[in-house]
């Protein structure tokens, strides 16, 4: 079992030891996708979901998920994040809004989760606002676009269909 990084000898699970690992610029790019019907789609173009501005609390939320990442996944490090960026783009034809969240930091251990947790809480606060609307509102394509630093060095995902 010591081939496994979050388990010790003993087959206990453990957080990695990044304590000797020297600090560098980490950045992790994730994205996701939600889909709706036309006339919850219109909704959230117009800026007129009874709930509020819907794109605008999702990106508080993303903010919010990336900073809170070790809380809700057990294993990930409590991160002192300096960036995180969530950002929408619309598509009209589809009915649908791809999530992109950018999160950065100069630390010892590398930020996937945390770009992955922001999309994710993005795309459910969308879900959350509109379901009384929409109830067939999907949730789909979460992945890593890309990251960089790090001893592993840069991935960048070729295919993302």
């Amino acid at each position: 079992m010591a081939s496994f990084t979050h388990i010790d000898k003993e087959g206990r699970v453990r957080m990695v030891d990044v304590t000797e690992k020297k600090p560098s610029v980490r950045v992790a790019t994730a994205q996701g996708m939600i889909s709706m019907n036309p006339e919850t789609f219109e909704r959230i173009q117009n800026k007129s979901v009874k709930k509020g501005n819907v794109l605008e609390t999702a990106r508080i939320a993303g903010v919010l998920a990336a900073k809170k990442t070790s809380d809700l996944i057990p294993m990930c490090h409590p991160l002192n994040i300096t960036h995180v960026s969530i950002d929408f783009f619309m598509d009209e034809a589809k009915k649908s809004i791809r999530i992109e969240s950018v999160v950065r930091i100069v630390g010892q251990t590398g930020v996937e989760m945390e770009a992955l947790s922001a999309v994710t809480v993005a795309a459910l606060t969308i879900y959350d606002m509109c379901k009384s609307y929409d109830r067939e509102i999907r949730i789909s394509d979460i992945f890593l676009l890309q990251k960089s630093g790090g001893t592993s060095g840069t991935f960048i995902r070729e295919n993302t269909d």
